[in-house]
């Protein structure tokens, strides 16, 4: 006798089934993690010693780093400070400041004045004075020149003397002038008395 099956009755669909695979299609941060990101880092782990000595190092390390690093930018300037070498400059300055001048009056447009001049002649040197006004100034410092002024026979003779040149010996203000302008040159076209300068005594 042949057995009888019973026909199999419909199943019906796993709805847990159905919620996962559509998750997985439509939801990618449920996808494992990739082998290249790795678990996030646990902060609740105590800090030890050893953790604390490692990053002090790693802070030396860094700050050496640094410091190698602003040594080798430090300009030529500072180099040539350590070692002990001046610039061109700061050579030129020095040899102007050894060459000027402490015992100069002070000299004024409109003062006469008499300059002693060092003349050589031969293996004689002497000094020869050389009185006039000061009829103009010009420049500073090392470089300063008056401009002095005399009559000589009748004929106006000017000369300029550099006030820090060793072949000025001396320099003797011998009357003040009272004038209102920076240069004399309207002497030029003066002859005789009208040529002198009004005296002043204030200075």
């Amino acid at each position: 006798m042949a057995a009888v099956t019973a026909p199999l009755e419909p199943q019906a669909p796993d709805c847990d089934s159905l919620e996962s695979q559509f998750r997985l299609r439509t939801c990618p941060t449920d996808l494992p993690p990739s082998p290249t990101s790795g678990p996030p880092p646990n902060t609740d782990q105590p800090v030890t010693e050893t953790a604390v000595t490692e990053t002090a190092e790693n802070q030396a390390e860094a700050t050496a780093d640094v410091a190698e690093t602003s040594a080798v930018a430090t300009p030529a300037a500072a180099a040539g400070a350590t070692t002990g070498r001046l610039s061109p400059q700061d050579l030129i300055r020095a040899f102007e400041a050894e060459q000027l001048k402490s015992d100069l009056p002070d000299i004024y447009v409109g003062d006469t004045v008499k300059v002693g001049v060092r003349i050589r002649e031969g293996n004689k040197e002497r000094v020869q004075p050389y009185e006039g006004v000061v009829i103009a100034k010009r420049h500073g410092g090392l470089n300063s020149t008056i401009t002095v002024r005399r009559i000589f026979q009748g004929v106006g003779v000017e000369r300029v003397f550099m006030l820090h040149s060793p072949q000025v010996a001396s320099i003797k203000v011998e009357r003040r002038g009272k004038v209102r302008r920076a240069k004399l040159f309207y002497l030029r076209d003066r002859v005789g008395k009208a040529t002198r300068v009004k005296q002043r005594f204030d200075r």
